[in-house]
């Protein structure tokens, strides 16, 4: 679900199924190179690619007005201040489970 947080009051909902990009593999690196120019964010997990069967849309007019004020710079600045081993130890402590419980598919061979 999307809220548009300016403008006219907008909410989208997409409707579909998706399956993860793992970091390393062939797709994860064309995918990189032509939306991303080949530049990976620190902290770099995964990607996701979704297929939708169904967009809906509503009225929004309960959604608050917000500004959009720039890119957080935290993610990099912590990412920079650690090394390949440490990113890698943390996303194995941390990141190999969803928050719902589900199984990232994280260290799974790409």
């Amino acid at each position: 679900m999307f809220c548009a947080m300016d403008g006219p009051p907008q909410i989208m909902r997409l409707y579909g199924k998706g399956w993860i990009i793992r970091r390393g593999s062939a797709e994860y690196d064309a995918l990189l190179e032509s939306a991303f120019a080949g530049e990976e964010p620190g902290g770099a997990r995964q990607m996701v690619h979704l297929d939708f069967d169904l967009v809906q849309t509503s009225c929004g007019y309960g959604v608050p007005l917000h500004g959009y004020e720039g890119e957080r710079p935290s993610l990099d600045n912590w990412a920079a201040n650690k090394s390949a081993e440490e990113l890698e130890a943390y996303q194995r402590q941390k990141n190999q489970v969803s928050i719902d419980g589900f199984p990232t598919g994280l260290f799974e061979d790409a």
